[in-house]
């Protein structure tokens, strides 16, 4: 099914109704408008008017400013190239910048962008609810990967806890009891915050305890990650990173104890990046839409600046993808 046929499904409406709105031509209500445009933006389809009140097309003085916490991180990567086609289709040149996952470096970072006229930020910030950055004065700002706040009722994410549930739960399927939580600083990302709290949760529903999280610079070379204490304190049949890279490095940390990845430890993470698929044993993770996130959230910003649109949260679904790195308990081989 096409986009336009899945929005046209959405929308209770026909496909010509669903082209006039896109194109911007043609006799349709304000009400279905507003659908079509709020099912558009869901989707990641670009709107036909998206850059009409642009200024000089290619030049600096029609910027947009997007921080993000890494620029090596794939995550990041994939959603920024989506952020630059919306924008390049709108006539909009990009700024970036990065905290290096440090909430003491988003004031500066935040204030290089706007060193220069950028007409609207996308910000993926350590924590929301408490950056400095809520105390600027901002243009229209929507939030990557951050779920909103008071200050920035604007965001696209997905639902953090919801989708560690889904993976714990998924582990305690497995027949596995002691499940081990490895995270980059949770002061860092509020969503790894987030991921520890659905693990606590979903572990708490099966009256299971968690044990003690291991935390660490998101920055840290994971090939040097040592788990020899955590692992032998904890006893864990099973460890979820908080993201696919670190989940690497458990995997590495794993096999250098003489551990074999899924026979004699089951490991996990979030993201759903490509190179996950390309490692042997293949990676089991929570498949993030990191690319639509990108797009959706560019969409939102455009509609916000140029049309006026209303900030609000967008929140995408995301899919557990069972690779061969966890394995049911008790089927482990000799």
């Amino acid at each position: 099914m096409s986009v336009r046929h899945e929005i046209a499904e959405r929308c209770g409406c026909s496909l010509a109704s669903v082209d006039r709105v896109l194109n911007g031509h043609g006799p349709v209500s304000a009400a279905l408008r507003a659908r079509v445009r709020q099912a558009a933006l869901e989707l990641g389809h670009p709107l036909a008017d998206e850059g009409s009140a642009t200024v000089r097309t290619g030049t600096r003085r029609n910027a947009i400013g997007v921080l993000v916490p890494s620029l090596t991180n794939p995550v990041f990567a994939q959603s920024l190239s989506r952020i630059q086609d919306r924008m390049r289709h709108a006539g909009h040149s990009v700024l970036i910048a990065q905290s290096n996952y440090d909430p003491a470096e988003e004031v500066s970072a935040v204030s290089s962008l706007l060193a220069e006229p950028v007409l609207g930020l996308l910000l993926t910030l350590c924590d929301a609810s408490t950056s400095p950055v809520r105390a600027m004065a901002l243009p229209p700002t929507v939030l990557l990967f951050n779920r909103p706040t008071t200050v920035f009722p604007a965001a696209v994410t997905v639902d953090n806890a919801a989708s560690a549930r889904l993976l714990v739960e998924h582990l305690v399927a497995e027949g596995h009891r002691r499940i081990l939580f490895v995270s980059g600083h949770f002061a860092a990302s509020d969503r790894a915050r987030l991921r520890h709290s659905g693990y606590r949760e979903a572990l708490a529903a099966a009256n299971l305890e968690p044990l003690p999280p291991v935390e660490m610079s998101f920055t840290e070379d994971y090939a040097e990650l040592d788990l020899t204490g955590p692992i032998e304190r904890g006893r864990p049949t099973a460890i979820v990173a908080s993201n696919d890279l670190l989940a690497l490095g458990v995997i590495r940390a794993v096999r250098r104890l003489g551990l074999r990845v899924p026979d004699d430890m089951s490991v996990a993470g979030f993201d759903g990046m490509a190179i996950g698929r390309m490692i042997e044993p293949i990676l089991t993770t929570v498949d993030m839409p990191n690319s639509a996130i990108g797009a959706v959230a560019a969409s939102l910003l455009l509609d916000m600046m140029h049309h006026g649109a209303a900030p609000r949260l967008l929140e995408l679904g995301v899919q557990l993808y069972e690779g061969d790195t966890t394995s049911r308990l008790g089927t482990r081989t000799a």
